[in-house]
């Protein structure tokens, strides 16, 4: 591979899923005024990643083809851009790239200052990228839309969170039970038990009766649903909700919209809030050193070398993984610059 070039995947067009991505040689970009070069070590991957190939946000995303998914991203700073005062060459870091030019599955990156941290020592590379879509996602569900106060104060409030095993969903949990909250949650069958140890109070199975009518075994009624899953009408929530209680669609699609418009313009005291996610620095600095501090944990259990990154590519789509995805880079003597793709557990 030539000095000045980099090994990284891309898609040129909308659709195609895994098959679509096409291993290339390009360019390293070059940081410009505010930006930081990241050597990756790890790069997660998120299911707006595959939406966005599947042209589910088009026009908007991505910003132009050929394009270079994932904006998840861990590793070293090896180039400052001009302006560049919180970093220096070596630094472990942890960033989040935008959306509209992607890049993260790539050898490197480059990141804007406003929107990387540090990462000690304690948290590994995978641990890190795991954090920035799922778990900024989950921390402004949290505390922002739902009221919750990770410091543990304030009055108590019952949650629901669906689909916590996955990635959002299994960040919203831990996240949850750092604040003064009962958590209900639903899953598969199989994650049951995983969920329980992540601090769920309750779980539900919901393909059982009671798990699809989200019905709390406690009987309890729901302060706020951080909602992670799809195809669950306004119908079941609401009698499960307490008088003033928010449902939060982490993906909302055009029916959630209309119950949001409904529900403002007829003034009832039942919302369904639709959540944009706007990543903020100091968040996820927070969220490393969570990490750090041994109060959250990343979920990832299997690994894929870059060379068949698709199969991580084709397993987000398939939707029954638990956790985060990522690609990891290993530094062993006979495995310099190989790449893996850690898949959180099926």
């Amino acid at each position: 591979m030539a000095e000045n070039l980099m090994h990284a995947l891309q898609y040129t067009s909308y659709g195609g899923g895994a098959a679509a991505l096409k291993h290339v040689e390009v360019p390293i970009p070059t940081p410009n005024k505010g930006e930081v070069l990241i050597k990756l070590e790890a790069i997660s991957l998120n299911p707006v990643d595959w939406k966005i190939q599947k042209g589910m946000l088009r026009p908007l995303l991505p910003g132009k083809f050929p394009y270079i998914p994932a904006t998840d991203v861990a590793g070293e700073v090896v180039k400052v851009g001009p302006g560049v005062t919180d970093f220096k060459d070596g630094d472990k870091v942890v960033g989040q790239l935008n959306h509209f030019t992607g890049g993260g599955l790539a050898e490197f990156a480059v990141a804007k200052e406003s929107l990387t941290v540090a990462r000690p020592s304690e948290v590994s590379a995978a641990e890190g990228a795991g954090l920035p879509v799922a778990g900024l996602t989950a921390h402004q569900a949290l505390t922002q839309s739902a009221g919750v106060k990770l410091d543990g104060s304030g009055q108590q409030l019952n949650l629901l969170i669906t689909a916590a095993s996955g990635g959002v969903g299994q960040y919203a949990v831990q996240l949850a039970k750092l604040g003064n909250t009962h958590v209900t949650a639903t899953c598969g069958a199989r994650n049951m038990d995983f969920v329980k140890s992540l601090g769920a109070d309750e779980v539900l199975d919901y393909k059982t009766p009671d798990g699809a009518a989200l019905k709390s075994p406690s009987g309890r009624k729901y302060d706020a649903v951080i909602h992670c899953a799809t195809g669950i009408p306004w119908s079941t929530f609401e009698p499960n909700l307490s008088a003033k209680g928010k449902v939060i669609d982490i993906t909302p699609g055009p029916s959630a919209l209309l119950t949001f418009a409904m529900k403002k313009l007829t003034f009832s005291k039942k919302q369904l809030v639709p959540l944009l996610m706007i990543p903020k620095k100091e968040n996820l600095d927070y969220l490393v050193n969570l990490v750090k501090e041994g109060k959250l944990k990343t979920i990832i259990d299997s690994k894929y070398p870059l060379s068949r990154a698709e199969g991580a590519w084709a397993k987000i789509m398939d939707g029954h993984a638990t956790g985060d995805w990522s690609c990891e880079r290993f530094h062993r003597a006979h495995m310099t610059g190989a790449m893996a793709c850690p898949i959180a557990r099926a």
